[in-house]
């Protein structure tokens, strides 16, 4: 209740914005109607890893998860990885809009509100490395939880895993090196796992970081897993 009476004061006295065009916002959301119309929406997808799929049917898994299953059992990626989402994601990553994390992080739990079948107990945002930590200033995967989890109503448990290995940033590798190199990346921390644990990252590329912490956690003692992302890499 307290936030949101702040955030309805903080909006008369500073009507909000489009983040894209200068032009009004729209109530509560930094993007105007047409940009927002703008944004690449991932339409019908596989349930389990969130790739564009042409089958209407919701409920299909795709060929490859059905293959080699990821270690997360569903995963809901917003818009596809292109302009102008990628361009508010790296500018928030690397030029520090953190107002971008709260206009991504709300259209991201709209959305799960609108399609997930079942909420978890938390949300975990994938952790950074100490020193990928030290270096950015913040997570910005945390930073994408906080509006995730006010319009959820789920708390944010970031203390359940830790990054015990420094990698090299997925981005910079090969499809195949992606796996290998975050593989053993992240260990339990002393808190108890709870059964359903909801995932916040940025971008999911391969899904390897996500299946890793995944992985870590159902060897944790966590009985299913999810993914929340903003966007989906699909070239």
């Amino acid at each position: 209740m307290v936030y949101k009476w702040l955030n309805n004061i903080q909006n008369w006295l500073l009507p909000n914005v489009c983040t894209l065009c200068g032009q009004a916002g729209q109530e509560h959301l930094a993007l105007c109607v047409d940009c927002h119309k703008d944004l690449k929406f991932i339409g019908n997808s596989c349930l389990q890893c969130s790739l564009p799929i042409e089958d209407t049917d919701t409920s299909i898994v795709c060929g490859q998860c059905l293959q080699q299953s990821p270690a997360y059992d569903r995963a809901l990626c917003l818009f596809t990885y292109e302009a102008p989402t990628k361009q508010l994601i790296q500018a928030l990553k690397f030029h520090k809009k953190l107002g971008h994390a709260r206009l991504l992080g709300t259209l991201l739990g709209t959305a799960i509100k609108q399609q997930s079948d079942k909420l978890p107990d938390c949300i975990l945002p994938v952790p950074l490395s100490r020193k990928r930590l030290r270096e950015r200033g913040f997570n910005q995967s945390l930073e994408l939880a906080r509006p995730v989890s006010r319009a959820l109503n789920i708390p944010i448990q970031h203390r359940l895993l830790e990054r015990v290995r420094d990698t090299p940033p997925q981005s910079q590798l090969k499809l195949k090196e992606r796996h290998k190199n975050i593989r053993l990346a992240f260990q339990a921390g002393q808190h108890t796992i709870p059964d359903h644990v909801a995932i916040i990252d940025d971008v999911m590329t391969s899904g390897s970081t996500c299946h890793e912490v995944a992985q870590t956690l159902k060897q944790a003692g966590a009985k299913r897993v999810d993914v929340w992302c903003v966007a989906r890499a699909v070239k």
